[in-house]
């Protein structure tokens, strides 16, 4: 059902249409999630290790596919909010075009540079050919990242949050049975992994991308909308871009960190492949969250009322932190047994690794929340510069910092990293916002 998120109390519109949200990313999570559980529980602690370390590579791709999502998602939610439904099918379908274009780009380079980037990290040669394996059956399954991707972006920009939630909920718990079903009784080791999200991640996409053409088809237009416009293509690439430019350089970013990492040995790498995972998962969720706020924003821009964006940067802000305070107590004081689920309890240099990463950094979610949901204002309003200033501040400082501070604290010097540069970006994102809403309020 499409939904018009101009319209109503804004915080009763955003919290039921940023929670579907919130469920489906703790959905798709779990691919990797599962991925790592079974590899460190029926694998072998290198396994754990070599999925972790390929998850950093995956990130480079996610960062596309999302740059796509959040381009296609905010333009249409533009139109939609406007009833220029012409216009809007017109961006869903130059976003599936030009994102198939990109995809096979990648697939390509992917399949070219995949060995030399993890030589690059400075891999294990204990989990070279585990890391290279799995990399290779997943640049295989990037048509279904990209285009489940933009179905998910197209479904919020109509403002429907819950059927993408339906396609993960499925999906994902399929998923976990599949990567069993091939590891444990099929014995196809770090392959049954991958291959298992290529299967489960395929059927959604296609479920979700024929629904949504279903879906516009019943929107009526007074013409017929154009297969493809270039005009359009520059408009959805002025949003698309820098957030693909703010994930890739993100997932650079942690790869540089990765190498670092590395350097300590497996067991430190496998207890920060296992920790990494719980933490993207409170990320990702907010980042998600912060992209119903692009949503909302964007709607109540295009139909000329952005007075409401502020009630609903409020409601997010909201949300986001009351969904904090459960996650920041039970990281903090019972990770250890979170963490257990990914390893044997034999790994104790492993597990002290994960605990000391989510001590530190879990009780900065509340300031990291704070800024994910203002960048998600600034990105629907289409203040892209501003929002990649605090992104890019937020990743140098990380890099940098987890290479100096790596020389005197050890690995506790790079966990530490993390909150230095969320809380100098977070400050940046919140006086852009500012700054932006006095230029309203003299508009107006």
């Amino acid at each position: 059902m499409n939904k018009d998120l101009t319209v109503g109390n804004p915080q009763t519109v955003l919290w039921k249409f940023c929670l579907p949200m919130f469920g489906s990313i703790i959905f798709q999570q779990l691919y990797n999630i599962a991925d790592s559980l079974v590899a460190g529980k029926f694998i072998s602690e290198n396994a754990l290790a070599a999925v972790g370390n390929s998850y950093n590579v995956t990130l480079i791709f996610i960062a596309f596919a999302f740059g796509c999502n959040i381009g296609c998602s905010v333009i249409v939610s533009q139109f939609f909010g406007a009833k220029n439904y012409r216009e809007m099918k017109t961006s869903v379908y130059t976003t599936l075009l030009s994102s198939a274009v990109l995809c096979t780009v990648l697939m390509i380079l992917g399949f070219l540079f995949c060995d030399t980037l993890l030589e690059q990290m400075k891999t294990q040669p204990e989990i070279m050919a585990d890391s290279a394996l799995y990399m290779n059956i997943y640049i295989l399954g990037l048509p279904f990242l990209f285009f489940y991707n933009i179905a998910t972006g197209i479904f919020s920009a109509l403002g429907d949050s819950k059927t993408p939630f339906y396609f993960l909920a499925f999906s994902s718990t399929s998923n976990i049975a599949v990567d069993i079903l091939f590891v444990k009784y099929f014995n196809m080791g770090i392959a049954g992994v991958a291959w298992a999200t290529f299967l489960c991640q395929g059927i959604s996409c296609v479920f979700s991308v024929i629904l949504i053409l279903k879906r516009l088809a019943k929107i009526k237009t007074d013409k017929k909308a154009a297969l493809f416009s270039f005009a359009l293509l520059k408009k959805l690439a002025v949003i698309a871009i820098p957030s693909i430019l703010q994930q890739s350089f993100i997932s650079v970013g942690n790869i540089f960190i990765q190498s670092v990492i590395n350097s300590f040995g497996i067991s430190v790498t496998a207890g920060y492949s296992a920790a990494v995972k719980l933490n993207n998962l409170v990320i990702t969720s907010f980042t998600t969250l912060g992209n119903g706020v692009s949503n909302f924003t964007a709607q109540n821009i295009g139909a000329g009322i952005p007075a409401r964006v502020k009630s609903g940067l409020r409601a997010g802000l909201k949300l986001v932190w009351c969904i904090c305070v459960p996650i920041v107590l039970l990281y903090v004081f019972l990770g250890k047994y979170l963490l257990l689920l990914f390893m044997d309890s034999t790994s104790a240099e492993a597990l002290l690794t994960g605990e000391q990463f989510l001590w530190i950094l879990s009780p900065f979610y509340f300031i990291v929340s704070a800024k994910l949901v203002t960048d998600g204002v600034l990105r629907g309003a289409g203040a892209m510069k501003p929002f990649m200033a605090a992104t890019f501040t937020d990743l140098i400082l990380r890099v940098v910092l987890a290479f100096l501070f790596s020389d005197t604290f050890g690995v506790i010097g790079i966990w530490s990293a993390w909150p230095v540069g969320w809380t100098i970006a977070t400050g940046m994102s919140v006086y852009f916002y500012k700054k932006m809403q006095i230029q309203w309020h003299n508009r107006s």
